[in-house]
């Protein structure tokens, strides 16, 4: 039995659809479960500045990133940026790109990023954890692991205000 353009286009839909519900379901099973979380959850334990290594730098960014409540169709890339030698301390520059491809659109045309600082105190006992602080591209916010809860409306915001000004701007 041959498929004509029509059976196509409802298939789509119908797929469209499920899908919909599916997202709807998700999200309400996500709000019940976002009140029973506790705030150590929102962490993971880092390493020490000894045994910090920029490899290590980037699996831990990833292992925390992890414990965020996103929806299973975000992808996300991670890549070391570069280390900055500062009187008192080094800071190692990483970057998180998050995107939501669709079947339709599998190279998503905004993403929106994350960028990470891992700091390790030159005065600090070497045993100590190193600082981990985050900020979310166009966000003048400063975010500490476990001090605050990652939202994913803030990666929302940015795709949606990178689409309406590539809609504003004519080439």
């Amino acid at each position: 039995m041959e498929t004509t353009p029509a059976d196509k286009q409802l298939e789509l839909k119908s797929l469209e659809l499920v899908n919909s519900v599916l997202d709807g379901a998700h999200n309400m099973l996500t709000c019940l479960s976002k009140s029973e979380r506790k705030q150590s959850d929102w962490n993971i334990d880092w390493v020490t500045s000894k045994d910090f290594t920029v490899e290590l730098g980037e699996k831990l960014i990833k292992d925390y990133m992890g414990t965020w409540e996103m929806h299973p169709s975000w992808m996300c890339s991670t890549e070391f940026i570069q280390e900055t030698e500062l009187d008192f301390q080094k800071q190692y520059h990483y970057k998180a790109q998050w995107s939501i491809p669709t079947y339709r659109n599998p190279i998503p045309k905004s993403t929106a990023s994350v960028y990470f600082v891992i700091i390790l105190s030159k005065i600090r006992p070497q045993t100590q954890p190193v600082d981990v602080h985050y900020q979310i591209e166009s966000n003048r916010t400063i975010h500490v692991p476990g001090k605050t809860r990652f939202r994913e409306k803030w990666l929302k915001d940015v795709i949606e205000s990178k689409a309406l000004l590539q809609d504003s701007v004519t080439f």
